[in-house]
């Protein structure tokens, strides 16, 4: 009997559990209250995957970029094989940098120089000189081919940094003193129409022989009609390798102040008086502060880092001193005598129309090397402005 009683107590009390596990909650909705020992966990709450270990990095290779080569300049076939161009801006990436820049004048940009001495109405004309009417025409062939004139410092900032300027240019260079009667009847015409300027090789010499002449040109100067340019103040004595570099200094020196006191500018071109210069003469004008300079030999056009000059004397030319050992073609620049300028309009047309189409093939190769060598140091070309 205690034995059944004891069993059925036992009974009674696993039931009691079990109805317990079975409803949480009472009947009064009281929450039941978990076992000290266990947590609860939000319903929103997930497992924590642990991570796989990952594979370690393999950097990206780093492909090597060859740059193409750069060809030579262009060299046309008409001029005399020993005046071939020479280039003055020996960086290839400064080079490349002025020459694409879309800002800066196209290659092919070409300037044709032309010396005058005299325009003779009548009589026999010198091989220097130019009858009226055949300057007019020559003026009006110029303005049909295209051609457009530019001062001195046009010229000099194109040459130094390859500045914008039509694309046919030519420079009208007077030498020697003219009255104002000499510029009214053979170059105002084209001025006041085309707005030509005259770039004249002044001669400084102090004392005024001739008149009324500084007052004319001064009014010339104001009107801007004339581009003046140095061409020495004794003039009739030529730079050789006996010239001191006192009378140098004051040839080059001297033409810079008659000029500024008389025109208010400072010439930056030197017209070598006879056409003759030295190596030490054209150091010396540099240090002077003159940019460009030219001689009398009609080798040909000139372009941007491109000026046809010889590096040695040619017999069948034995007036025309080499340039090549100044050793800078800048100051070296050649021009052409009017009686040539008709029968060479076409072939300086021609070459710079080849040396446009020349660069144009050679345009993708030099923008890739520009790209690879250049432009970590000296950046991206420029974008064109508006």
């Amino acid at each position: 009997m205690k034995y059944f009683t004891l069993l059925t107590i036992s009974v009674l009390a696993i039931a009691l559990v079990l109805s317990g596990c079975g409803n949480p909650a009472s009947a009064d909705n009281e929450t039941a209250t978990l076992p000290p020992t266990l947590t609860a966990v939000p319903a929103t709450s997930t497992a924590t995957a642990t991570p796989l270990p990952t594979d370690t990095p393999v950097p990206t290779a780093t492909i090597v970029r060859t740059p193409p080569a750069i060809q030579p300049i262009f060299q046309p076939t008409t001029l005399n094989p020993l005046d071939y161009p020479h280039t003055y801006i020996n960086n290839a990436c400064e080079y490349l940098k002025l020459k694409w820049d879309p800002n800066n004048a196209a290659p092919g940009t070409v300037v044709m120089v032309i010396m005058f001495h005299s325009i003779q109405k009548d009589g026999e004309i010198g091989y220097d000189d130019i009858g009226a009417g055949e300057f007019r025409t020559m003026m009006t062939t110029l303005k049909d081919q295209g051609f457009e004139a530019i001062n001195a410092t046009q010229l000099a900032d194109f040459l130094e940094t390859n500045a914008q300027i039509p694309e046919r240019s030519v420079v009208l260079l007077v030498d020697d003193r003219h009255f104002a009667q000499y510029y009214d009847t053979y170059f105002r015409e084209y001025y006041e129409q085309w707005g030509w300027q005259v770039v004249n090789a002044w001669i400084s010499y102090p004392e005024n022989t001739l008149g009324t002449l500084w007052g004319e040109m001064e009014a010339l100067n104001q009107e801007g009609l004339i581009d003046f340019q140095a061409h020495g103040v004794v003039h009739n004595i030529v730079a050789t390798e006996n010239s001191t570099d006192e009378f140098l200094l004051n040839e080059f020196n001297g033409s810079i102040e008659f000029i500024q006191e008389h025109f208010g500018t400072t010439p930056i071109a030197y017209i070598w008086p006879g056409g003759n210069f030295t190596p030490r003469a054209a150091e010396l004008a540099r240090q002077s502060g003159y940019r460009i300079g030219f001689t009398v030999n009609p080798r040909g056009p000139i372009m941007f880092n491109w000026i046809p000059i010889a590096d040695q004397k040619d017999n069948a030319r034995p007036a025309w001193l080499a340039e090549g050992p100044v050793n800078d073609p800048l100051m070296v620049l050649p021009r052409y005598w009017p009686s040539q300028v008709m029968s060479e309009i076409d072939n300086v047309r021609v070459i710079g129309k080849q040396a446009a189409t020349y660069a144009e093939e050679q345009k993708s190769a030099e923008l890739e090397y520009y790209d690879i060598v250049c432009s970590p140091s000296m950046g991206a070309l420029p974008s064109l402005e508006p």
